[in-house]
C-alpha cells in the first residue's frame, strides 16, 4: 500500500475499527466486534505499526495499517486496560488495569508481553489505576506510577515476564515517593528519563543501574496543573494542557486552559492561552500542536505552530455535547484529535455524528469531512500515522 498517511478510527462503543486514507477517506481496512480501550489508547510501534487493547476480548492487538493484513498479533492481557507503554525498541509492552465500569479500584493486575516471542505474564501489584513507562534497552525497567499513596515503583521487565503462573504478587525493586495526585506519564527513550504529572509539577527520574535516580521536578509555572503529558520526540519537548479555575466540574465552562511546552534541551517552558472550557488531550503534527476546545458558546480546533503563532478553527456543534450545569464527561459526546509528526493533517471527531474533520494545519482549512454513517459515541479515538514518522519515539499509549 503506497498511501502516505493513514487514520485509525476506533468507535470503541460501537465496536468498529476503520483504517482510512488521508485526506480522501478511502477505507483500507475494517475490523468489527473490536471494542478498543479508549483510555489506554493507541501505542505507536516501529515501521508504522500500532498496538492497542480490545477491552471486551482481553487482547493486546498489534496492527499494521500499511500491510495487507491488519491484525498481525493478538495476545491475551488483563483488562480493563488503563495504560499501555513499550520499551524503546517497541518489542516489550506492559498493560495496566483500571476501574473500567466500576465505581472504585478493584484490579491489581499488570500484563507484560514480549512481542518478538509472544511470551506474556500477569502479575499483581497494587490496586488502582497505575500509569506505566518502560525505560532502558537491554532489560528495561517497568515503572508503575501509583496514586494514593503516590509512588514510582520499579520492576525489571525480565523479572515480571519470568513470573510463575497464577498471577503472583510482586514487590518493587525500589520505590520513589510521588505526590498522591499523579496523572499523566511520559518517557524519553534518548535519555531514559521518565516523567509524571502531579499538582506540584512534573516529577522526573532517570533509569540508572537497574533503578531510578530522581531529578528536580519541573514547575508548571502557572496556578494550574496538567492532567495529560506527552513527549514530542521530534522537537525534544514535553507537552501538556494546564487546567485552572474552579474545582467544581459543574463549572467546567469557566475552566482556564493553557498549552504547556517544556524544551528538554534548554529547560525553557512556554505557556500559551487556549481559552475557557474543556481542553484535554493534544496531538502533534509536523509543525503544529493541535488541541480541541469544547465550550457551550462554540467548539474549536486550535493549531499552535511550534515556532509561534496560533490559529483557531471553528467546529460544528455536537448533539449531546456537554452543557452548562452538567459535567463535561458523564453521558455526553466528546471529541478526539490525532496528528502525525510526519504530516500536516489533523483529524478531529464529531462525537455521536460519525464524522471526522480532516484539516490542513498549514492553512487551517478543512480538506475533507469523512462521514462514517453513524456512531463515534463518546468521541471515539484516533491515531494518524505515516510509515516512517518516528511517532514510536513517544513510547506511551495515547
Amino acid at each position: 500500500m503506497t498511501t502516505s498517511a493513514l487514520l485509525l478510527v476506533s468507535g470503541h462503543v460501537e465496536g468498529v475499527v476503520r483504517v482510512l486514507a488521508v485526506p480522501d477517506g478511502t477505507e483500507a481496512h475494517r475490523l468489527t466486534g473490536r471494542h478498543l480501550s479508549e483510555h489506554a489508547g493507541f501505542l505507536a510501534l516501529p515501521r508504522g505499526r500500532v498496538a492497542c487493547v480490545d477491552d471486551r476480548r482481553g487482547e493486546l492487538l498489534v496492527l499494521d495499517p500499511f500491510g495487507e493484513r491488519l491484525v498481525t498479533a493478538a495476545v491475551p492481557v488483563a483488562v480493563p486496560a488503563e495504560h499501555l507503554a513499550a520499551d524503546p525498541s517497541g518489542r516489550r509492552v506492559a498493560v495496566t488495569t483500571g476501574l473500567g465500569k466500576n465505581s472504585g479500584p478493584w484490579s491489581d493486575l499488570v500484563t507484560v508481553v514480549d512481542l518478538a516471542t509472544g511470551d506474556a505474564a500477569r502479575v499483581r501489584t497494587r490496586t488502582g489505576e497505575p500509569g506505566v513507562t518502560l525505560p532502558g534497552r537491554e532489560d528495561p525497567l517497568v515503572v508503575l506510577r501509583h496514586r494514593e499513596p503516590g509512588a514510582l515503583a520499579v520492576h525489571r521487565f525480565g523479572d515480571l515476564l519470568g513470573a510463575p503462573p497464577g498471577c503472583p504478587p510482586v514487590t518493587p525493586r525500589a520505590e520513589l515517593p510521588l505526590p498522591a495526585d499523579g496523572h499523566g506519564d511520559a518517557h524519553d527513550p534518548l535519555t531514559g528519563a521518565v516523567f509524571a504529572a502531579t499538582g506540584e509539577g512534573v516529577h522526573r527520574a532517570r533509569a540508572q543501574d537497574g533503578t531510578l535516580v530522581p531529578d528536580p521536578p519541573i514547575p508548571w509555572g502557572a496556578p494550574a496543573r496538567g492532567w495529560y503529558l506527552r513527549l514530542d520526540p521530534v522537537r525534544r519537548a514535553l507537552w501538556s494542557t494546564l487546567r485552572g479555575g474552579p474545582a467544581d466540574p459543574l463549572r467546567w465552562p469557566e475552566w482556564t486552559n493553557r498549552a504547556w511546552r517544556h524544551d528538554l534541551g534548554s529547560g525553557r517552558t512556554e505557556l500559551t492561552g487556549l481559552g475557557p472550557g474543556l481542553v484535554f488531550r493534544l496531538a502533534l503534527a509536523r509543525d503544529h500542536a493541535a488541541f480541541t476546545r469544547v465550550h457551550p458558546d462554540g467548539d474549536e480546533l486550535i493549531l499552535l505552530h511550534t515556532g509561534g503563532g496560533l490559529r483557531r478553527c471553528p467546529l460544528p456543534p455536537m448533539d449531546g455535547a456537554p452543557r452548562r450545569g452538567g459535567t463535561p464527561w458523564e453521558g455526553v459526546q466528546r471529541r478526539a484529535v490525532a496528528a502525525s509528526p510526519g504530516a500536516d493533517w489533523v483529524a478531529v471527531t464529531r462525537g455521536g455524528h460519525g464524522e471526522v474533520h480532516v484539516v490542513d494545519a498549514r492553512t487551517g482549512e478543512e480538506a475533507a469531512l469523512l462521514g462514517l454513517g453513524a456512531g463515534l459515541h463518546h468521541g471515539g479515538h484516533l491515531m494518524l500515522r505515516t510509515r516512517s514518522d518516528g511517532a514510536e519515539g513517544d513510547p506511551v499509549g495515547r
